[in-house]
């Protein structure tokens, strides 16, 4: 399935969270916390002023950002676990 964005809206697929803790402790599904950072899958066109004109995103697809924690709705491409969320919930590109 291709899903493709609507205006200033992306799509990013969540990086798996660390099951494990840099001194080796194992971490149970319940207790892990929600990841905040991901790929950008898809790029809608832009936001649309009140002029009519667009607005450009400042991500692209293949960029890792964070976001915020509970941003977004949760989507399922081809059975894995999107996020789709407007530009503005995106809080940095990761370098």
């Amino acid at each position: 399935m291709k899903v493709r964005p609507l205006q200033d809206r992306v799509v990013i697929k969540p990086l798996t969270a660390e099951t494990k803790t840099a001194s080796g402790i194992i971490i149970p599904d319940n207790a892990q916390e929600k990841p905040v950072e991901g790929q950008v899958i898809g790029v809608g066109n832009g936001r649309v002023l009140k002029d009519g004109s667009v607005v450009k995103p400042d991500v692209k697809v293949g960029d890792r950002v964070l976001y915020s924690k509970y941003a977004g709705n949760e989507i399922k491409i081809d059975g894995v676990d999107h996020l789709i969320m407007r530009e503005e919930d995106i809080l940095a590109i990761v370098d």
